[in-house]
């Protein structure tokens, strides 16, 4: 079996108010900035690419990372609040007299 010529991938942003899923081809051998790059998610969200961390399927990835067939790369911004301390909050407004 021949290997294929181009990939499938996704590149998917999210923030509060909007979401950025985009579908693209890629020539076998793009890496994950390739496909980034290629994405136009930098223009299109106003963001820098390089302040946010990268996955594949909620897995980190280093960008030089060659795609595969199917594979939806994610971009993930800085937490505000880290989980642990919101769920202290939560359980505190919960309890009665707090």
């Amino acid at each position: 079996m021949s290997k294929p010529e181009r990939v499938r991938v996704e590149v998917a942003y999210a923030e509060l108010q909007r979401q950025f899923l985009r579908a693209l081809e890629m020539p076998a051998g793009a890496t994950v900035a390739d496909a980034l790059t290629a994405s136009g998610v930098e223009h299109e969200c106003a963001i820098k690419l390089d302040e946010l961390r990268t996955g594949i399927w909620s897995k980190p990835v280093d960008r030089s990372r060659v795609v595969g067939d199917g594979d939806r790369i994610e971009l993930y911004r800085p937490l505000k609040i880290n989980p642990m301390e919101a769920r202290r909050k939560r359980a505190k407004q919960k309890r009665p007299g707090s």
